[in-house]
């Protein structure tokens, strides 16, 4: 029991953030932050997120078969041995708001994520002392296929998930969503309890305060934040306001009201963006202004690096400043691109996806690229199994019917070889 459960685990943990590995980059960044190390290259962090992701789902699937066992049952007591302390660092003094443990399939609180660990060492140290009684359903000869092949499955996923958009969206801004209603707070439903808290320094010395003790003017003020105090109805899309970068104007009524096509450009940093593709970028701004449809650009960046994007790139579309962390909720992709019709997400395209020329002939009303894209998860939760289980289903029939069959085979001669050895020796 203890080891299909943590085989499980594993595989939907892996799975999960494999199918997203931008949102597991950011929430090792998030850690990195936390713990002092912002300075690590990105390249790394982000080898790191597809590697980490790889090893929990393989790890996960070997349990469960019962393939390389004691290099699977070693790295999951090893992973559980450094994951239960850490989670216990986060649950104590919270320097994320979640592990990711994950992704954005589930959310855990810290004390969720420590508890559940917990539990999951326990399980480790079962499956480790009981090693040698794991059963296995394949066999020494064909294990190298499965281990093999599991590995280049979830390595394809990860690196399609990333080049494209994750093939299942866990965040609030899915295709079909309205973001307007998305952000609505029911009548009567109870909001979220603030309290602000202050840092102040005083002879060197720092104290926390809230406004009912807040001190005389002797202190320095060092930050401020602000404390749950009592969780109520949170809606799925909270911060989603735009600014516009000219004016200063608030531009979210106006975008989520349009009764016409709105294309939104998502840029979370545009330093960091892909401006490989800004050619075809600038042609459809020139066709969403031949067709009267509005057309933003999305950033956090400064007004500084707006204009030096916009030299670089030719890009005469407007800007509007949104959170950073608000935008890469919103897309995977730096720079994606989002169609919305009156606050309705109809299609989110990456970098490596966007229309061109052959699919914009006409006004949006006209094409099948202005209608909703149709997003069924179920459907391609099962496309994806089918493409991991049909060739794992066929290496354990070929394991059964032919190397099994010809080891039975071999034995049952060998017995009987040893009866006819036996009956010459006592003649």
């Amino acid at each position: 029991m203890c080891r299909f459960v943590l085989g499980a685990t594993f595989i939907f943990s892996g799975f999960a953030k494999a199918v997203d590995p931008l949102g597991f980059f950011y929430k090792i960044e998030d850690y990195l932050a936390a713990f002092g190390m912002p300075w690590m290259p990105h390249i790394l962090i982000l080898l790191a997120a597809v590697g980490l992701s790889a090893i929990e789902f393989c790890v996960g699937i070997f349990l469960f078969i019962g393939v390389r066992r004691r290099l699977a049952i070693f790295l999951t007591l090893l992973l559980m041995l450094v994951m239960t302390p850490l989670t216990l660092y986060l649950a104590l003094f919270n320097p994320v708001s979640d592990c990711g443990c994950f992704g954005d399939a589930w959310v855990l609180t810290n004390w969720q994520t420590f508890g559940k660990n917990v539990v999951l060492l326990a399980m480790a140290v079962v499956v480790y002392k009981w090693r040698a009684d794991v059963f296995r359903f394949i066999t020494p000869k064909m294990e190298w296929m499965v281990s093999t092949y599991t590995f280049l499955f979830i390595f394809v996923l990860s690196f399609y998930c990333l080049s494209y958009l994750p093939i299942l969206d866990f965040r609030p801004y899915k295709i079909g969503v309205n973001i307007g209603k998305a952000m609505e707070v029911p009548e009567g439903a109870k909001p979220s309890v603030f309290e602000q808290h202050f840092v102040l320094e005083k002879d060197g010395k720092r104290q926390e305060f809230t406004l009912d003790n807040y001190p005389d003017s002797t202190w320095t003020f060092v930050e401020a934040r602000s404390v749950l105090v009592e969780k109520g109805y949170e809606p799925p899309i909270k911060d989603f306001n735009v600014q516009s970068l000219e004016t200063g104007e608030d531009l979210t009524g106006s975008i989520l009201a349009d009764t016409n096509y709105v294309f939104l450009l998502v840029m979370y940093r545009v330093e960091e963006a892909d401006d490989s593709n800004i050619d075809l970028i600038n042609e459809i701004y020139d066709y969403s202004v031949e067709h009267g449809y509005a057309f933003y650009a999305l950033t956090s960046s400064s007004a500084d690096a707006i204009e030096l994007w916009s030299d670089r790139t030719g890009g005469e579309y407007p800007f509007g400043i949104v959170d950073d962390i608000e935008l890469k909720t919103i897309i995977r992709s730096n720079p994606g691109l989002l169609l919305l019709k009156e606050g309705t997400i109809l299609n989110k395209w990456s970098d490596n996806d966007l229309p061109d020329e052959y699919m914009l002939t006409g006004p949006l009303d006209d094409l099948p690229l202005g209608q909703q894209k149709a997003v069924n998860d179920w459907r391609t939760m099962g496309y994806v199994l089918l493409w991991f289980i049909i060739p794992l289903l066929l290496v354990i029939s070929l394991d059964v019917l032919v190397v099994k069959r010809r080891e039975r085979h071999q034995w049952q001669g060998g017995l009987r070889k040893q009866a006819t050895e036996e009956k010459e020796t006592i003649h």
